[in-house]
């Protein structure tokens, strides 16, 4: 039986389509986190026809919008293409949009003069070109980001009782060890194939590791292959550097990024266009540093430092040439490579749920805070572990000095509420904020 995960992204497509207001639908997101899949599951189980188009395998589509402006003109054409007519009853789909710009442009006069209509679209670099001057009236579009699939997404298919139990927590109190350690082995299988539908798909339904590694370098080959084909040239090898310096940062103790481990005698401002070109493309996220932990985070940033992450611990763990042997059961993977890994994932899956993307802390060399989260009007310090020692300087520095509400450590250890730190284990990061919720009802 084929597998099939559902994803969190469904919800937010369907409330998108039952919306009184509903402007062209944007899906950005790196290649392969399941854009194409989302929007052809929404147009086949929602709609009552799918009008599909692709302008990356069919360049001469990009005539239509060249063209002209009168988006009743190029729907005239769009249905002689489909074969069929289009109407508000059908989802109009347009992928790898970044292809042509003139179909950018276009989506706001569709959503001026033909308000009926649903139209989805996406892109595997949208990104690199909305971040080349593109840009769209407020109100005219909307956007949602798509991300690798989270560790529940993945859980569900691989242990369905397991996802079931997890999702019914609904109390602070630690969880009996006959599902704390099957979650812990699930969790271990999860970093061997990352979050990538089709390369988490293939591991589950063949458990095959040289399919999963295959697959893997495929995708690196395609993203270096996306480098030397959409950048600018000038840029290609800067983009491939920093790309490929990511083990080596993350490795450090300190993992604050380091242009001398991207090239020597390498310079921040020479690679300034290669990092924001790399976070377009959604494949890496940058997280500064807020030496000031005040409100909003935004507003107390230390450009001068931040830190890179790899946007899929599946992708990071190929591109660091880590064997999936290392994820054995007696092997702890989670402490290996400075803990890198762990880290890497508490931050994919806290990005997903809070608006805010968290910075981290420092005071000089004394101490340091992984992650600060903004939560409402409060800001959350969060101490990752990689195993069961839970002792943390950093965060006892932290909490003297500001004397926050609440604390996360993750770990290794069970679930708990101690003096104000809230213990959770690693597998259950995909609650944090409902965590957090039940946290502030029970105090």
């Amino acid at each position: 039986m084929s597998i099939v995960f559902e994803r969190s992204a469904q919800s937010k497509l369907l409330q998108w389509k039952n919306a009184a207001d509903h402007p062209p639908l944007i899906l950005n997101g790196a290649r392969q986190v399941g854009k194409t899949y989302l929007m052809k599951w929404l147009g086949k189980n929602h709609f009552q026809n799918i009008a599909y188009f692709n302008f990356d395998e069919n360049p001469e589509l990009n005539q239509l919008f060249e063209s002209t402006k009168d988006v009743n003109r190029i729907l005239s054409n769009l249905t002689f293409v489909h074969g069929s007519k289009i109407t508000a009853d059908t989802l109009i789909v347009f992928d790898e949009i970044q292809a042509c710009k003139a179909a950018l442009g276009s989506l706001k006069y569709f959503n001026e003069n033909l308000p009926e209509l649903y139209i989805i679209c996406a892109g595997s670099l949208l990104g690199i070109a909305l971040g080349n001057g593109i840009s769209f009236p407020v109100g005219k579009v909307t956007f949602t980001e798509i991300k690798p699939l989270s560790f529940f997404e993945y859980l569900a298919v691989a242990n369905p009782t397991l996802y079931t139990y997890v999702n019914q927590i609904n109390v602070i109190e630690p969880i009996p060890d006959i599902f704390f350690h099957p979650l812990l082995e699930q969790f271990r299988n999860y970093f061997v194939s990352g979050g990538l539908p089709k390369v988490a798909k293939t591991y589950l339904e063949n458990k095959d590791i040289v399919l999963v590694e295959n697959l893997l370098n495929d995708l690196l080959m395609s993203y270096t292959n996306d480098f030397s084909k959409h950048a600018v040239g000038k840029d290609v090898q800067k983009i491939g550097y920093v790309w490929n310096s990511l083990p080596s940062q993350l490795a450090r103790e300190n993992k604050k990024f380091i242009y001398q481990l991207v090239k020597e005698g390498a310079r921040a401002r020479e690679y300034e266009d290669s990092l924001t070109w790399l976070i377009n493309a959604g494949l890496v996220y940058r997280v500064n540093l807020c030496k000031s932990p005040k409100l909003p985070l935004s507003g107390y940033d230390d450009l001068s430092a931040y830190k890179l992450y790899c946007f899929d611990v599946g992708i990071l763990r190929r591109l660091s040439k880590l064997d999936p042997s290392i994820f054995a059961e007696n092997s702890n993977i989670f402490v290996e490579f400075k803990g890198a890994f762990t880290e890497n994932y508490i931050l994919q899956s806290i990005i997903n749920q809070f608006d805010v993307t968290p910075r981290y802390w420092t005071s000089g060399n004394s101490a340091e805070v992984d992650l600060l989260i903004q939560y409402k009007n409060e800001l959350i310090p969060v101490e990752i572990k990689s195993d069961m020692n839970i002792q943390s300087k950093s965060l006892g520095v932290y909490r003297k000095s500001f004397e926050p509400n609440l604390s996360i450590r993750y770990s290794l250890k069970n679930l708990e509420l101690n003096n104000g730190i809230l213990n959770i284990p690693l597998f259950l990061a995909d609650r944090t904020l409902e965590l957090v919720q039940l946290t502030k009802k029970s105090v």
